[in-house]
């Protein structure tokens, strides 16, 4: 059964404007749509190929974006894939985002820019498969062998004779046809692409300029009331006392209770509800409440305590060890120069520009919900768990999100709608401010690295020591805090040594875009580039030599492939003019770095001027890639590369989330700014193509522009950064 839900649209659809029914495999198809009318209509009397792909007789061909959409282009790039093998004129397309069915569409997610790799073979098969079927369609109207046609642009061809026929003439015949097996349809061959390796703007971007509602936050339902939901500052902690009366007096207001909540900081916590007629009016009754709150453990954390055990920790044995190759401290004796240095990051939010917000209504014991999110099927056990239903009394709905960045993997706001919603018993649309979005984050983890590192008199790297500081306890670090064994440049210098120690925490962390490598990369390359200078060498040409001679280092899945690095550093030296550096003015520099993370390689150089204020300007950003052999959509690969790069430099320059009496200090982004685009630099990105599967590429262009920036400071100034945000205070001369 297809259900298209048009009441976001322009000229007041009605709720359920358009049903219809199509059997996929002897199963339902339950898609949800908030196409106008006139896109309904443009596919009326659509065909259903497969779970995928309907055909309108008019030869309009509709694909199911599977993954959520986040800004990452995933909902034009996937449906790209099928578009190509099913052979049909881009033109002649329509998407619509699929609702949560793990058993139609298998793993629905957003995050570790996994989509391409993941879905890559399968959705050019689900394509071919489509193609094949009106083949044969066409086949067995002409009683011709399936061989004798080809396909072209929406039309099969009889070789011979030139006779054709469209896909929306022959979509209906296919169904009662057999369907090929997925594994011996014919693919295209790379150099036939029409459609894959082709710059496509992003299908809904007409509809995000003009103001047509697309995201979570415009989600309208008949009856529907709005709510607020105020949680404690201090993570988990109860609810002591809230005035709810006075909420209640509140004009609008309809509902006010208290929720119990659990313990589980990623789903259901204590807080205090309120409903009204309009959003204001929710707010406006939160502001009465006047909540007290609990005493908790939590807030007696704080980022001085952080900071001040961290230095305790690295005075003292390290309470774990992550590896440990060679003889480290003799290596550090016997080399020719020594360093010793102490990185720090902070916390950060992920600060989507829609806050977080989810509409729901449970009805005859089922619910039903329309969310922005990254991770649906986890948020639908969730919900399930929580509320004590059946998974399969819950749907799920995918609407557009205003960016993620891995904030939305967690479905709290989620399950907050739906027990609102259950017990409000009309129809609610949960909305946070951007205050609740800061105070309440799975935040990217702070963390801390003690470095000892030697070279010898050749300027080899024959040394290196980490005592990696994080939080967690002695079984477990917190989600995002952990660093592998792998880790560059593990397995590439022949005294190694990763050690760990873990301080106790209660703040909620969780994955930001690059996770853990988003840290890793400004800590690893920041010392990198300080054994170089310590070796009196140029930092590219030392990051080329400690790569080394050999292709590859390990196996799969924690294989590293040195060669490719050293391509995509080679390429990022020519595309800034690394070789004529020594020209640029004084108080100006360039910085290099790397890193390889979600199967992307990358390199970047970052030139930057300081000037005698400590301010520091980005002048400019080069990125050198390698993720395979296959750009699907060029237009969203240089889109995901550029604003990687603009989001590390905010990282770098701007922001921290401070703790202090257990609860997060910043609150919006006067206290949390963004890079605005005044200062954003241009960044000139090159794809750098290697015979390897394609891979994503949303999250691995972020880390090393983090370091190269901190890199061109210190070519700029001769002062090192070693934790961030970037103090320009310290910069001045």
């Amino acid at each position: 059964m297809t259900l298209e839900l048009p009441v976001l649209t322009k000229g007041g659809a009605s709720r359920r404007d358009l049903l219809k029914a199509s059997i996929v495999g002897g199963g339902l198809v339950l898609s949800f749509s908030i196409a106008a009318k006139s896109e309904a209509a443009e596919t009326a009397g659509a065909s259903a190929l497969n779970a995928y792909v309907r055909v309108a007789p008019n030869g309009i061909v509709t694909i199911m974006g599977k993954n959520p959409e986040i800004g990452q282009g995933i909902k034009t790039s996937l449906p790209m894939i099928i578009a190509e093998e099913l052979d049909v004129a881009w033109e002649n397309v329509r998407i619509e985002q699929a609702d949560n069915d793990p058993k139609l569409y298998g793993r629905q997610f957003a995050g570790g820019s996994m989509a391409t790799p993941l879905n890559w073979d399968d959705l050019r098969r689900v394509g071919a498969v489509a193609r094949a079927m009106l083949v044969n369609a066409a086949a067995v109207a002409w009683n011709c062998p399936a061989g004798d046609c080809k396909t072209s642009a929406g039309q099969v061809v009889h070789v011979a004779t030139g006779r054709k026929a469209t896909y929306g003439s022959l979509a209906a015949q296919c169904a009662g046809l057999p369907v090929p097996d997925p594994k011996t349809v014919p693919l295209k061959d790379a150099k036939d692409y029409k459609i894959i390796g082709k710059a496509m703007p992003q299908y809904d971007v007409k509809k995000i300029v003009t103001g047509e509602p697309l995201f979570g936050i415009d989600v309208r339902m008949p009856g529907m009331l709005y709510a607020t939901y105020e949680k404690a500052p201090v993570f988990g902690a109860k609810v002591a006392k809230a005035d709810l009366d006075a909420a209640r007096a509140v004009k609008g207001v309809r509902k006010v209770f208290t929720v119990e909540g659990g313990t589980n900081l990623t789903g259901l916590l204590p807080g205090v509800a309120v409903v009204g007629d309009s959003w204001w009016a929710a707010r406006k009754g939160r502001n009465a409440l006047n909540t007290q709150w609990a005493d908790h453990p939590t807030s007696k954390q704080s980022t001085a305590g952080f900071d001040k055990r961290a230095a305790e920790l690295a005075a003292g044995p390290p309470m774990k060890s992550l590896r440990k190759d060679g003889d480290v401290d003799a290596a550090l004796k016997g080399a020719a120069k020594t360093v010793e240095a102490a990185y720090a990051y902070p916390f950060l939010a992920h600060t989507p520009l829609e806050p977080q917000n989810c509409t729901a209504q449970f009805r005859d014991g089922k619910m039903e919900i329309w969310a922005p999110t990254q991770n649906p099927e986890p948020g639908r056990q969730l919900v399930a768990s929580t509320l004590g239903l059946k998974p399969e009394d819950i749907t799920v709905h995918m609407t557009r999100c205003g960016g993620g960045f891995g904030r939305r993997l967690s479905n709290d706001y989620m399950v907050e709608a739906a027990w609102i919603a259950r017990e409000a018993g009309v129809p609610v649309k949960l909305l946070w401010t951007r205050e609740d979005d800061m105070h309440h984050d799975f935040y990217r983890p702070a963390g801390y690295h003690y470095f000892k590192g030697g070279v010898d008199a050749a300027g080899n790297v024959v040394a290196w020591q980490d005592h990696f500081v994080t939080f967690g306890d002695a079984d477990a670090v917190a989600s995002s805090a952990g660093m592998a064994p792998t880790e560059f440049p593990s397995r590439f210098v022949p005294n190694f040594r990763m050690d760990q120690s873990t301080i106790p925490l209660g703040v909620p962390t969780g994955p930001l875009r690059a996770p853990g490598s988003n840290a890793l990369a400004f800590v690893n390359q920041g010392f990198i580039d300080e054994l170089a200078h310590a070796a009196g060498a140029d930092p590219l040409a030392f990051r080329m030599k400690l790569l080394g001679d050999k292709p590859t280092v390990g196996e799969a899945p924690a294989m590293y492939n040195a060669g490719r690095m050293k391509g995509v550093l080679a390429a990022v030296e020519k595309m800034s003019g690394w070789a004529g550096r020594a020209k640029l003015p004084k108080g100006t520099g360039m910085g290099v770095a790397f890193h390889f993370s979600h199967l992307g390689y990358f390199a970047e150089v970052v030139q930057a001027k300081v000037a005698s204020s400590g301010a520091v300007k980005v002048e400019k950003v080069w990125v050198a890639a390698d993720v395979g052999r296959q750009i699907v959509n060029p237009a969203g690969a240089l889109n995901q590369v550029q604003g990687a790069a603009i989001e590390g430099l905010s990282h770098a320059l701007f922001q921290k989330i401070t703790i202090e009496n257990g609860a997060a200090v910043q609150s919006n982004f006067a206290d949390y700014p963004l890079l605005r685009m005044a200062d954003s630099p241009p960044v000139e990105v090159k794809f750098v193509i290697t015979d390897y599967p394609p891979t994503g590429l949303g999250e691995p262009a972020l880390p090393p522009v983090i370091p190269a920036l901190c890199n061109a400071i210190f070519a700029a100034t001769g002062k090192r950064i070693r934790s961030l945000p970037i103090d320009t205070s310290q910069l001045k001369t």
